[in-house]
């Protein structure tokens, strides 16, 4: 951070890191890597909001290789929010609110 304009610049910053798990548990060879497509889709869609410096993990379920992707956006991004990394001045989507 700059200290005479209290700018951050993010060419600066430490980058953000994910990790993506599936253990057997969540299902077979298939189930596993779709599960792994459908979180990395998800952080994907906020990749532009996220803070920088963050190294984050996130585990399969059993549910995740059945459920929608939209069910899985809305749970990242739930988790990112309730980990505070996200933030709030964009719209994901694309669509306005009016």
């Amino acid at each position: 951070m700059n200290q005479m304009d209290g700018v951050v610049d993010h060419n600066l910053a430490p980058p953000i890191r994910f990790a993506f798990v599936a253990s057997r548990r969540v299902g077979h060879a298939v189930a596993r890597n779709r599960a792994k497509r459908l979180l990395r889709a998800a952080i994907q869609a906020h990749l532009g909001r996220l803070e920088p410096g963050w190294d984050c993990v996130l585990i399969a379920r059993k549910g995740t290789p059945v459920a929608s992707y939209k069910e899985v956006e809305s749970a990242v991004q739930c988790l990112l929010r309730r980990a505070d990394i996200l933030s709030n001045d964009a719209v994901v989507d694309g669509s306005s609110s009016i």
